[in-house]
């Protein structure tokens, strides 16, 4: 098992730490692998053998866009980045990549952080990625939390 390993409860909160905060939890394989999203398996077929906290590592931005046509209830414009993560160099299986929002500056004026590729970023909770409420359907069914990425200074 790795070092970085978390937690296999249900919550995916970081009792190590005693934080309350979600864990951005990418699977560990028997082979020494790690996928994101987790799996049962790995990629070759290897058994789940615990988790890693993608929090603990930087990313790299290898490409971004901006959505101006976004779904209701997600802010728009909305600026995606896929982001690969340096996993150290012990670290020899595939890629570690996700998909994610930018974080909004936190000078309060709602618009996130400008990205280039190449920029390093870090994974930040964010309780909540879309208002609930918009849409359709029911919005508890609308209530999602997650992460999104921050530059690195």
């Amino acid at each position: 098992m790795s070092d970085n390993e978390t937690t296999d409860d249900a919550t995916g909160s970081d009792e190590a730490t005693g934080s309350d905060e979600p864990t951005f939890e990418a699977a560990e394989y028997a082979d020494g692998t790690i996928t994101y999203p987790p799996h049962t398996v790995s990629p070759n077929g290897a058994e789940r053998v615990g988790t890693v906290d993608l929090r603990a590592y930087e990313g790299r931005v290898l490409t971004w866009t901006t959505s101006t046509a976004t779904p209701p209830g997600v802010r728009e414009p909305n600026t995606l980045a896929i982001v690969e993560f340096d996993m150290g160099e012990e670290y020899d299986g595939p890629a570690v990549r996700a998909l994610g929002q930018i974080a909004e500056r936190e000078d309060g004026s709602g618009e996130t952080f400008d990205v280039e590729i190449g920029d390093h970023v870090e994974p930040v909770y964010a309780d909540e990625l879309r208002e609930p409420g918009a849409g359709i359907r029911e919005p508890e069914s609308q209530e999602w939390d997650g992460f999104r990425f921050r530059p690195v200074e």
